[in-house]
């Protein structure tokens, strides 16, 4: 062998990576400790980026295409090492190559249920899984803060990268987007989308990555809370409940007032007669004069209740219990909370049934 031949071999006239593979995102391009010349070709393919990395420092970038490496295009470089009269010697630095193609169904989701704050709720214990695409876009901040110095970073280890990060951006998007957790259940499809402008903003500051499809597939919820949900859904199906409790109470006054849709007709008729009379004088409720009684001999009539349960309510309506609650809870019914049970005015329910 020649001095020349010898002197040839030490040195890299040709950089180029061939993927083969379909699970790497960046790989550096094995020196064998050689130095690279002046006038080196670097090849780089579509769907790659070569990044040039001086002691720790990152250099030049180059796209697609085949490049030959001269002081006009390693500008960044020329100044790291300090050429002052332009590159003439060999050097040696690390060259990264990394996969800017789209990377699709990624797996994501949480290890742990992740909480949530609800407006119909309150604070709500989430577990969610999905997957989604992506591609590299920012190369030097994907190295820094994703693949790091690994020699050939694979898909699997940014998953096991990624995944708590990923949620994190996830559980961050619900909160800034403060999507309900009816929505959250239902409409998967919609709400990968609508979380992508809030989801980009973070990947890419943050990792140099664009997630370009994001899929909820499965949103789970605590048993109690998916009874709740149900019944929302119920309710959705009967429409309103006070259209609902006067459709049942026309039933019971077509009946002839039996059952309890009649029951709940004379439950209204009574409180009506009682605010006519007491408009019109009937009784004197004044302590100065004292009470007196009726004008007119009335009839016997059943003893006044005016403060009611759910339960009582929900009996005199004909509805279930729960449908008493949902419409307290949703303000049709005005109610009081005496510790943890609620209890209903004769009034209040009067106001409820003339709306």
């Amino acid at each position: 062998m020649g001095l020349m031949d010898y002197l040839k071999g030490q040195f890299l006239e040709i950089i180029q990576w061939t993927d083969d593979s379909r699970d790497t995102l960046s790989w550096r391009f094995p020196d064998e400790d050689k130095e690279i010349k002046r006038g080196a070709q670097l090849i780089v393919r579509e769907s790659q980026i070569a990044q040039f990395v001086y002691l720790g420092e990152y250099g030049d970038t180059f796209g697609p295409g085949k490049h030959t490496l001269s002081t006009e295009n390693i500008p960044i470089l020329s100044t790291l090492k300090g050429w002052k009269y332009g590159f003439e010697s060999p050097f040696k630095a690390d060259v990264y190559y990394v996969t800017t193609r789209l990377f699709t169904g990624n797996k994501w989701g949480t290890s742990n249920p992740i909480m949530m704050r609800d407006a119909d709720f309150g604070i709500v214990r989430v577990r969610a899984f999905g997957t989604f695409d992506f591609r590299i876009t920012e190369t030097k901040l994907f190295l820094k803060e994703v693949a790091g110095t690994d020699n050939h970073f694979r898909l699997d280890e940014f998953a096991d990268t990624m995944r708590s990060r990923i949620v994190s951006v996830f559980t961050d998007a619900l909160a800034t987007a403060k999507v309900p957790v009816l929505d959250l259940a239902t409409r998967y499809s919609e709400l990968g989308d609508a979380l992508l402008p809030i989801i980009n903003p973070t990947t890419q500051g943050k990792y140099g990555i664009e997630i370009t499809s994001f899929i909820l597939e499965n949103a789970s919820v605590p048993p109690e809370v998916e009874a709740a949900i149900d019944k929302r859904s119920s309710m959705g199906a009967i429409g309103n409940l006070n259209d609902y409790v006067k459709f049942q109470m026309a039933e019971g006054m077509a009946k002839g007032g039996a059952g309890p849709a009649g029951a709940a007709a004379e439950l209204a008729m009574g409180f009506g007669m009682a605010q006519n009379m007491m408009a019109q004088g009937a009784f004197n409720m004044n302590p100065a004069a004292g009470a007196t009684a009726p004008a007119a001999a009335a009839p016997a009539a059943a003893p006044s209740v005016d403060i009611l349960t759910p339960a009582q309510v929900a009996q005199t309506l004909g509805v279930t219990e729960a449908d008493v609650l949902a419409s307290i809870e949703g303000g049709q019914i005005k109610a009081k909370k005496i510790g943890t049970q609620y209890r209903i005015t004769k009034a209040a329910l009067d106001e409820f049934l003339a709306k």
